[in-house]
């Protein structure tokens, strides 16, 4: 006679579960590990381009030159770069262009134009991934409250066509069924715990990359920085 553990638990629910049932665990598993991989890859993301951040503010703006800072950030993601190289590319074009052609076109919001459409990029870039913390984080629940349904659902009917309704006989199905719905909320609560945080981290980033590109701009415009206004560490 099997024991309790062997009796009941996830491979048993595993072994009684119909094709239904069986779906309904790969899909849950397949959500946890897609959103687990958006997590950590979001994770690494992050923590590079913070250094980069780190890096864009501590050496671009001490350089002699914004030619001169331009060479000093590096890396293969680098966004900081990207935007002080466009809004120089956007300085000298304009600057190159007939005076007819240029006056069509104030200096300042033409590079604001160009620095712009790289922030919008990085804040795309930032947003991969998101959608699936969210879609998991709101659809696993019911992914697993639809398993405990089907389970208590075969459950039940196994049990009226043995014509055994006692109380051992009835709980132990329905409870290993309910089995689902814990694994629906294992699987939804990191996914929305992580895209709380990852939203709060990409808020702050996106602020330190609009800090650095009104700085830019106005260093392209105006021939200098700001004074004090360094983005707020958090």
């Amino acid at each position: 006679m099997a024991s309790g553990s062997e009796q009941y638990g996830i491979a048993a629910l595993w072994e009684q579960s119909d094709y239904v049932g069986k779906g309904v665990f790969v899909i849950l598993g397949v959500m946890s590990l897609w959103s687990w991989w958006v997590m950590i890859n979001k994770w690494l993301d992050q923590r590079s381009l913070r250094k980069v951040a780190d890096e864009a503010e501590k050496s671009f703006w001490s350089s002699g030159s914004l030619q001169e800072g331009l060479g000093k950030l590096k890396g293969k993601l680098n966004p900081f770069r990207d935007i002080a190289q466009e809004g120089m590319k956007a300085l000298d074009h304009h600057r190159r262009q007939t005076q007819d052609v240029a006056s069509n076109i104030d200096l300042a919001d033409f590079v604001e134009t160009n620095v712009q459409k790289q922030s919008d990029m990085l804040a795309s870039y930032l947003q991969n991934g998101m959608v699936v913390l969210a879609s998991v984080g709101a659809t696993a629940p019911f992914v697993g409250l639809f398993g405990t349904v089907w389970g208590i659902y075969n459950a039940l009917i196994a049990i009226s066509i043995a014509g055994q309704a006692s109380l051992d006989k009835v709980a132990g199905p329905i409870g290993e069924a309910l089995i689902m719905t814990a694994i629906g909320l294992f699987v939804a609560v990191p996914a929305v715990l992580a895209f709380n945080a990852l939203t709060r981290a990409n808020k702050q980033l996106m602020e330190r990359v609009g800090y650095f590109s009104h700085d830019v701009q106005a260093a392209l415009v105006a021939g200098a920085r700001p004074a004090a206004s360094a983005a707020p560490r958090k």
